[in-house]
């Protein structure tokens, strides 16, 4: 190709090429040594070569994944930390022993601690739960101790990790300042109610073992680490997106577990009269912990059909036991009220406005065709944005929060707008907390032909059709999501802001909507993206006005345009030479025009 070349730069360009291949090979060739060779340790200079080694260039680069013969394998030992190679990542075995656990963890973000509230939860609930059946029922016994043991004492040293590695590092907030610092962290945990707490769980009360024996109430300490329960349910709470199920399944939790201790102190109560003594207690058929479970239920929801009580302590812990199943079943039925009342509070709003809508239009008898539009726009709204405002929710929010998701959800798409392009970025993130959201229904006119243009829109859902022809009916374009329309009128001036064309909605359409006055306010702290925006509307309205074709598209400029026609006054000149006869430069110009007009035809 050098040799074809016929100009300077081709032969110029084509050296440089050369260049770069030859870089590139040079590159190859070191990689190459890099890979056979590991005493190479600097990819800037090229080693010697050895005797003993074959050269770089003959060197066989092995596959992804495989091996050299005669070689160790590459692929299960080889780690490449080269930007070029991508071959292994680091052994997990070093990025284990590298990893450093964090000095300091933030308790409202760090989804690590919410996983180790769940294990700290965990051995919460294993205290809770089993030590009343322990107690009560016959299932601990000398054959199975150990297994009993072995569990209590891993929940204790998940208590104790908690202590020493997790509750110490926790950050926290004093006086508006974020503090990470060790020490500080130290003492602000030692100082908390929550330590006197966590110090209360660890009691060593299990020496009493060697006195009284292996009794599980000697562990009845390990249960008052409630506070880590609530912590963890206020945690996964803020990640779940539907936390309403995760309380519903918390209030039964919280049922569960009353009956279970009412059934295990039934059947203590029977063990002490004695189990089959009277037509009261638990005869000792079946299986235990079913029988008095179902016995509890009975009691605490207050069915009926139990058996009458006989002995003195019997009709006391059956009117303890009635007592404490009303208050207890109360309290829960309120609980799971509270809980479902705000999971379906949204919805309960929604269809509150909504018959306050119906109510009106019926009060001023509104023509049905126009109600049944009013309903679908509240049906359409509210389930496909889950809310009928969407500036509600935001109102509450500091600005910069605002801010923020206004720029999560809108700055993709104004950015791309052609009008402002080269503006102020910041400039840009007020107009995006200006716009407003609003829902258009099949065939609802989003502007007419004609009509004072005082906003833009940007489509986020849905299509719309611009209309025109003779009719006004002809589909000119359809808009998808993402397109913009009616940014010229936002900023031009004398009579050039008027429509000029029919928008109709194609199904139902989810619009951004920015207005005229709010984009003026802004600009008054922009003047030079106010200078650059009205620049830019001159020449989009300009493009606008040229002369288009009968389709109503814009010509294609001609690359030979049309001669003009001759002036009446030179036509009448030659005309009169004719008449007369005369010759000189007219009469031979006159000759000359009939010949061209003769060719022509």
């Amino acid at each position: 190709r050098i040799g074809s070349a016929t100009s300077l730069s081709s032969t110029i360009i084509n050296n440089r090429l050369q260049e770069l291949v030859k870089l590139f090979k040079e590159r190859t060739e070191k990689v190459k040594e890099k890979l056979i060779d590991p005493d190479v340790t600097s990819d800037e200079e090229s080693p010697a070569a050895s005797p003993a080694k074959p050269a770089p260039a003959a060197a066989p680069v092995p596959p992804p994944g495989g091996q050299l013969q005669g070689d160790k394998p590459v692929g299960d030992e080889h780690y490449c930390e080269m930007l070029c190679c991508t071959f292994k990542y680091r052994p997990w075995l070093d990025r284990l022993k590298n990893y450093q656990f964090p000095s300091s963890i933030d308790p409202l973000t760090n989804l690590m601690y919410v996983l180790w509230l769940f294990f700290v939860v965990m051995a919460w609930n294993w205290n809770c739960w089993l030590i009343p059946v322990r107690w009560a029922f016959p299932y601990q016994t000398p054959a199975n101790i150990h297994c009993w043991l072995l569990v209590d004492y891993l929940c204790d040293l998940v208590y104790l990790l908690d202590i020493l590695v997790f509750q110490t590092r926790l950050q926290f907030v004093r006086g508006g300042d974020i503090i990470t610092d060790k020490k500080a962290m130290k003492e602000n945990y030692l100082r908390s109610q929550r330590f006197k707490m966590d110090v209360v769980c660890l009691l060593p009360l299990d020496f009493f073992y060697f006195k009284v024996g292996v009794n599980p109430l000697l562990r009845f300490p390990r249960c008052l680490k409630y506070m880590a329960f609530f912590e963890f349910n206020s945690r996964l709470e803020a990640i779940l997106s539907k936390a309403y199920i995760y309380r519903v399944i918390r209030t039964t939790a919280y049922l569960l577990y009353s009956l279970h201790v009412n059934s295990c102190l039934y059947y203590w109560a029977s063990a002490y009269e004695g189990l089959g003594s009277t037509t009261w207690v638990y005869d000792g058929e079946g299986n235990s912990y079913i029988r008095c479970y179902y016995w509890a239920v009975k009691t605490l929801i207050t069915i009926g059909g139990l058996p009458d009580p006989k002995t003195l302590f019997e009709i006391v812990f059956q009117l303890l036991n009635y007592f404490t199943g009303v208050f207890a079943f109360s309290v829960m039925i309120g609980q799971m009220r509270d809980v479902v009342g705000a999971a379906t509070a949204g919805q309960t709003y929604y269809r509150s406005c909504m018959d306050s809508t119906i109510k009106y239009m019926n009060f001023y008898k509104i023509p049905k065709t126009v109600q049944n539009r009013v309903k679908t726009w509240y049906e359409y709204t509210w389930h496909s944005q889950g809310m009928l405002d969407e500036s509600e929710l935001l109102v509450q929010l500091p600005d910069k929060m605002r801010l923020d998701i206004a720029i999560d959800v809108n700055y993709n798409i104004v950015s791309k707008v052609a009008l402002f392009q080269g503006c102020d970025r910041q400039m840009i993130f007020d107009m995006l907390k200006r716009l407003r959201s609003v829902v258009y229904l099949p065939n609802d006119f989003v502007c007419k032909k004609g009509e004072i243009g005082r906003e833009m829109y940007i489509i986020q859902a849905g299509q719309v059709q611009v209309l025109g022809g003779p009719d006004g009916k002809t589909v000119l374009v359809t808009l998808k999501a993402g397109s913009v329309f009616g940014e010229i009128s936002l900023l031009a001036a004398g009579g050039g802001n008027r429509r000029t064309a029919n928008v109709v909605a194609h199904g139902f359409a989810n619009l951004f909507i920015l207005d005229k006055k709010d984009l003026n306010e802004i600009l008054v702290h922009y003047p030079e993206s106010q200078k650059l925006l009205r620049k830019k509307a001159k020449k989009m309205l300009k493009n606008n006005n040229k002369p288009k074709d009968e389709k109503g598209e814009p010509r294609d400029p001609l690359i030979i345009p049309p001669k003009a026609d001759t002036p009446k006054l030179f036509q009448a000149a030659l005309a009169a030479t004719g008449r007369m006869g005369g010759k000189g430069p007219l009469a031979q110009l006159r000759w000359r025009l009939k010949e061209l007009k003769a060719l022509q035809a």
